[in-house]
């Protein structure tokens, strides 16, 4: 062979390595991870979905790619979304704190595995056809938290006895979660002798808009319904809180480490972590059909004394005796 034929093969060699890198790396399974939330307040949560790849032999980048979508609170984004995904047949879809996402992908496809998060019953969803045997292609893990709505209330109103009006705040355009939150914050301030006042927000100026008609009808309390976008504002509600002096109840302890007053829910984070190792081990050729709805055990009630003093309320013994977690 002469030289210049040799030259001209090294160099259709040399040139062909980076697509041969680039068709390795695209030939890496796609797992789709949808959140309502901001990337940077969800970082733990997405390093714990991540970990429970890792249980289950999927590191990030190695043999598995992971796309995070962060909807910003922007719902109306979804449709497009998942159309997407499921035209480009990514190998799984994880919604791990998403009712509407879920739904969507489900209606989407039969057959791209969906591993979900949701705060409500999935058998009334249509989500699965029962815990122990989900069928079809989604599984997941219920975290409950509209289920504790009402627990969450009847906390607030023990540090705040005297508390007649609640507001309850929640995000109309995340419908799954808002609506059977005001049903159960409504049984439950019935049972209680409570009147609830339904305040909605879908963006940050409307939060703002929301504590701003606090002046105009001021609630004795404020009750903050599950939401991703509401957890990606968190210093932000922490803040108008602590401005109007609106003792507050919220369903993650990340609010009540920022500076809110309370919070009694499940740990999202562990959630999290589920969501990923049922991932993974539908990666490894588990099917979704077989792999049994979790339900989370854990339940934590979360108070920060240091609010708790600037807001002028005396947290009686019996309630800081229950506290999993007391933040001075």
């Amino acid at each position: 062979m002469r030289r210049r034929e040799v030259i001209a093969l090294l160099g259709a060699a040399a040139a062909a390595w980076p697509l041969t890198a680039r068709a390795q790396q695209t030939a890496l399974p796609v797992v789709a991870f949808i959140n309502a939330g901001a990337a940077d307040s969800s970082a733990p949560r997405a390093a714990a979905f991540r970990k429970g790849l890792v249980e289950t032999g999927y590191v990030e980048g190695q043999n598995v790619t992971v796309e995070y979508h962060w909807l910003e609170g922007q719902y109306d984004r979804l449709p497009a979304l998942v159309a997407d995904l499921v035209r480009r047949r990514v190998a799984v879809i994880a919604t791990p704190a998403s009712t509407l996402a879920t739904r969507l992908a489900k209606a989407a496809t039969t057959t791209i595995p969906i591993i979900f998060g949701v705060g409500e019953d999935p058998v009334p969803l249509g989500l699965v056809a029962s815990l122990a045997r989900p069928g079809g292609n989604v599984t997941g893990i219920n975290f409950f938290t509209t289920e504790v709505t009402a627990k969450e209330l009847r906390l607030l109103h023990d540090l705040v006895p005297k508390a007649v009006r609640v507001a309850v705040l929640v995000n109309p355009a995340n419908a799954g979660t808002a609506e059977p939150t005001l049903r159960d914050a409504q049984e439950a301030a019935r049972a209680i002798g409570l009147q609830i006042q339904i305040l909605n927000a879908t963006t940050a100026g409307e939060i703002d808009a929301a504590f701003a008609g606090f002046a105009r009808e001021r609630p004795d309390a404020l009750l903050v319904g599950p939401d991703s976008f509401f957890n990606s504002r968190l210093v932000q509600f922490v803040t108008l809180t602590a401005v109007n002096k609106i003792p507050a109840a919220y369903w993650v302890r990340d609010f009540v480490v920022a500076g809110g007053l309370m919070s009694y829910g499940t740990n999202l984070t562990d959630a999290f972590r589920q969501v990923g190792a049922y991932a993974g081990r539908v990666l490894k050729g588990e099917k979704p059909a077989d792999l049994p709805v979790l339900q989370s055990t854990k339940f934590e009630f979360a108070i920060n004394l240091q609010t708790a003093r600037a807001l002028g309320i005396e947290v009686p013994p019996a309630v800081l005796s229950i506290a999993d977690e007391v933040i001075e």
